[in-house]
């Protein structure tokens, strides 16, 4: 589709707002993205875009648009979508309607960040090649990101390189960071369940105690981090969830674990995730007890392309708004499904500040920087006019 300038509305930094909250004000979560999905196609489809719908298990969109500068390269560039199960704590006039849901992420900047550069190349496509605008459901832990693959993503719409940004608390607006390795930590997660033979408090000889074999695993279990992880990798395991017993005099005979691991090397965390399993059983066998382990490898780690990351770096760096470009933060122990798409294909995952004062993700207190949104939008903008940008020889 040729799209004229005066036939796509101008976007500024007011309508982003006015999205962004909008957004914020409807959390929904995995694959669940419906009003989400239907505002995004309404505001795609008022800029003239192309787009599929119901993708990613029903809720995602990707939208195309080709450059008037004749053929050159396709890349795609994603957002997430998706908000979380967690009450809002903000007396915002834009806050939650949603009961124990809220964008605690900054999901809705990005997909706010992503729809303003989709309308502002539309509205002045100055760009050889194509461009596919990924709006994927399901980030937060139910792997939207693989389901989209699965489904076919980059059979369907083909690209040569694929990009993500997520936003950073802790980090100024303005600055920027780009890895050139490892960005995030892969995910597992594991349910784990002892079963025993309650009793009585008084006369625990009678029974087996599944609390004392529980607490002693949350110990042992950081021996696996502590003892068995070389010192130069990093890896984390946190027990997140204890689940037992209903009275004051009662051993229960059930006690339920929750928790994650998470590391870099893919070798090693075959092995930590062995070695849990090992163990498990050993401390169940010790106790008398009987065991059901559920144990879920989710997301692998997120692994820039360098030649990618430098080219995002560059673009970053050329940017007057931008003020400093880390190149050398650690990567963080959080994770993200983007990594099942730069598995399939090159491309980058870059940070862009959301301020100093913000609040943690995930934290009922988190709120996206609304300044962060024109940047945002600048920065996918001016990636896809330079890494498609006309060849010289090109007529």
């Amino acid at each position: 589709m040729t799209l004229t300038a005066t036939a796509v509305p101008a976007i500024d930094a007011e309508i982003l707002r006015e999205w962004r909250h909008d957004f914020h004000r409807h959390p929904e979560t995995a694959f669940a993205e419906h009003r989400t999905s239907r505002r995004i196609a309404e505001i795609l489809g008022e800029a003239g875009l192309e787009f599929v719908t119901g993708l990613g298990g029903g809720t995602g969109i990707v939208a195309t648009l080709e450059g008037r500068l004749g053929p050159g390269p396709t890349i795609g560039l994603r957002a997430d979508i998706d908000a979380l199960d967690v009450t809002e704590a903000n007396a915002l006039p834009y806050a939650s309607r949603t009961p124990g849901k809220m964008h605690a992420c900054g999901h809705d900047g990005h997909t706010t960040m992503l729809l303003g550069a989709a309308c502002r190349l539309a509205r002045q496509p100055d760009f050889a090649g194509r461009v596919h605008f990924i709006f994927q459901p399901a980030e937060e832990s139910e792997g939207g990101g693989r389901v989209m693959v699965e489904e076919g993503l980059f059979e369907r719409f083909p690209m040569d390189a694929i990009y993500g940004v997520h936003n950073w608390p802790g980090l100024p607006v303005g600055e920027a960071a780009v890895h050139d390795g490892a960005v995030m930590a892969a995910f597992d997660v594991f349910t784990l369940r002892l079963r025993g033979n309650g009793c009585h408090a008084a006369m625990p000889h009678l029974g087996s105690d599944t609390l004392l074999a529980a607490c002693q695993l949350v110990s042992q279990l950081q021996g696996l981090i502590s003892r068995e992880t070389p010192a130069h990798q990093t890896a984390v395991l946190s027990v997140t969830q204890f689940h037992a017993g209903d009275a004051f005099n009662v051993i229960p005979e059930d006690v339920e674990l929750r928790g994650t691991l998470r590391c870099f090397d893919e070798t090693l965390r075959q092995r930590l995730a062995q070695r849990f399993r090992d163990a498990v059983e050993a401390q169940a066998r010790f106790h008398g007890l009987e065991v059901d382990l559920d144990y879920q490898q989710r997301y692998p780690a997120t692994f820039n392309t360098p030649e990618h990351a430098r080219r995002c770096a560059a673009v970053l760096e050329a940017m007057p708004e931008i003020t400093r470009v880390h190149r050398d933060l650690p990567p963080s122990m959080a994770s993200e499904d983007f990594a099942f798409m730069l598995n399939e294909r090159p491309g980058a995952y870059i940070w862009l500040g959301n301020g100093e004062e913000s609040a943690a993700l995930h934290n009922p207190h988190y709120d996206f920087n609304d300044a962060l949104t024109p940047l945002g939008v600048d920065y996918w903008v001016q990636l896809v006019r330079t890494l498609l940008a006309r060849h010289p020889d090109t007529p």
